[in-house]
């Protein structure tokens, strides 16, 4: 008995080392485990931190991003309200540029002929003095002659003045720019042959150009 006491003893101090490794893999592993679990919390933890801190960065970023949109906006704003002052300013410029010339036009049209017409005046009164000169008994026929004769020089240097001009035409050749041909006759002489014969009606230049054709006979 006291044998199998003694191989039981023995049995038992052989089986406890391996109980004590078993414990001690385990202890090793739940502190292998606990650690893991520290640093996983730890980097979860820090990953957390991260990710608050990246929205924090990213909700400053969307607040500047924000605040210079409404600084553009406020400056376009203030553009679009110089433009429209300054669109406002032309227009009212304008307005009064069109009513000023319309104005100006109006009334140039109504004494476009004052110069024309006060320069025929004195004509009109050398028509009146030569009138009143062939009323008397005395009127002589040269007096009366000289009379038209200085109211016709008179009118000329008008025409003149006013930059209308004769239209050459006696013994010209015919031009049909300027010459209006009302017949045409055998001509006297074989140099007369496409020249102008007679002149029925004098033409005028106002400035080159004709204001009225010069009415003649064609020699052919």
């Amino acid at each position: 008995m006291e044998s199998a006491k003694k191989t039981q003893k023995e049995d038992k101090e052989i089986i406890n080392p391996e109980v004590q490794e078993q414990k001690e893999n385990k202890s090793s592993k739940e502190s292998k485990e606990k650690e893991e679990k520290e640093v996983s919390e730890e980097a979860l933890g820090e990953e957390t931190d991260h990710k608050a801190d990246d929205k924090k960065i990213h909700r400053h970023k969307k607040e500047d991003h924000q605040k210079e949109l409404e600084k553009k906006l406020e400056e376009l704003q203030k553009e679009i309200e110089e433009q429209k002052d300054k669109y406002l300013r032309l227009s009212a410029e304008f307005d009064n540029y069109r009513k000023r010339t319309f104005r100006e036009k109006t009334d140039l049209i109504k004494t476009a002929g004052e110069s024309t017409l006060t320069s025929l005046l004195p004509v009109i009164d050398d028509f009146e003095r030569a009138r009143k000169s062939m009323q008397g008994d005395t009127a002589s026929l040269d007096a009366v002659r000289d009379g038209v004769d200085l109211i016709y020089n008179k009118f000329c240097d008008f025409l003149k003045q006013n930059g209308i001009s004769e239209i050459a035409a006696a013994d010209q050749d015919f031009n049909t720019d300027i010459h209006e041909a009302l017949t045409k006759i055998p001509a006297p002489t074989e140099e007369q042959k496409g020249k102008v014969i007679d002149v029925v009606q004098k033409g005028y230049l106002l400035n080159e150009k004709v204001i009225r054709f010069a009415k003649v006979v064609v020699g052919e």
